[in-house]
């Protein structure tokens, strides 16, 4: 639906992310990385947007793997052997409150409980986005994609209940805060990814 070339799946437990062996998951999103040799690089933030173990755990590995992936002394462990890269650029997902609003008008509160404790999304505030980029014209496809989640599709079809106005908060841009960049900085709002790298 995408255009989406290549989806790699690492085959670890739902649910059980942050029960894997840091090393090894590091090690496979670096060989990734430097097979792929991407320019810019996107996971999750460090609450893992609403506190879900997957998702921290996720945001964890992806930045150690980025580091990682750019020491020539780093072993990947694999027969390639191939070459250090320098990711340009790292970003993590930063929904502000109006997505997040949006969102839980279909889900209500958007709450897990972990070891007893209950979580809950909260949104970034607006001085911490650094990237916004508008694919309003785009939020159709997009929510067609999310519609092949296969996976997640009865929990997702309460999104299509939304109006078209809450839809297009959702989709019509999203937003990043900009962990580190070798090509740019500074505090003038990003609408592009690849801004500094073109």
């Amino acid at each position: 639906m995408l255009g989406v070339r290549e989806v790699l799946i690492l085959g670890y437990p739902d649910g059980a992310v942050d029960e894997i062996d840091a090393a090894t998951a590091i090690a496979a999103i670096v060989r990734h990385i430097r097979r792929v040799r991407p320019h810019v690089v996107v996971t999750f933030g460090p609450d893992g947007a609403y506190g879900h173990p997957d998702h921290i755990a996720i945001s964890q590995f992806t930045t150690a793997a980025v580091v990682c992936a750019s020491d020539a002394g780093y072993d990947a462990r694999d027969d390639s052997r191939s070459s250090a890269h320098r990711v340009a650029k790292l970003y993590n997902l930063a929904w502000r409150n109006d997505k997040w609003e949006t969102y839980q008008a279909a889900f209500r509160k958007l709450t897990s409980i972990v070891d007893g404790v209950a979580r809950q999304a909260n949104p970034w505030p607006d001085w911490a986005v650094t990237t916004e980029v508008d694919t309003a014209s785009y939020w159709p496809v997009v929510w067609k994609a999310v519609c092949c989640h296969q996976t997640q599709v009865s929990m997702y079809e309460r999104l299509g209940q939304l109006s078209e106005e809450q839809q297009r908060v959702l989709w019509g841009s999203q937003e990043f805060y900009r962990v580190h960049s070798a090509a740019n900085g500074g505090r003038k709002l990003e609408n592009d990814l690849f801004e500094g790298l073109r």
